[in-house]
């Protein structure tokens, strides 16, 4: 399983139904879209400011990711971001990687 962070803003229709609905029912509603792709949901919350919605989910693979995001976004209620996280193992991992690289220029 990978983690995400999503961060998503309501647009349109999607802020009348999140008032409509609410908080919780729109919860429910992203815990449903994640089972249908075999992921779980860690955290949830929402914000104000430059975000509506943020949290944290795990999903089995890349295209569920990016199959959700391509769902949830093609509604054209929510704009949502996704931010793949990496464990402290992953960064180590990289870390002791050494790739070549010419900058431009160079």
């Amino acid at each position: 399983m990978s983690k995400y962070l999503f961060e998503a803003n309501y647009v349109g229709d999607g802020i009348k139904g999140l008032m409509r609905e609410g908080g919780t029912k729109r919860r429910d509603a992203v815990v449903e879209a994640l089972k249908s792709v075999g992921g779980t949901l860690e955290c949830f919350y929402y914000a104000f400011g430059d975000t509506d919605v943020l949290g944290v989910f795990d999903i089995p693979d890349q295209a569920s990711a990016a199959a959700l995001s391509l769902m949830i976004n093609s509604t054209g209620a929510v704009s949502l971001t996704l931010k793949p996280l990496m464990t402290l193992q992953d960064l180590d991992a990289a870390a002791s990687k050494t790739p070549s690289y010419r900058p431009p220029g160079q």
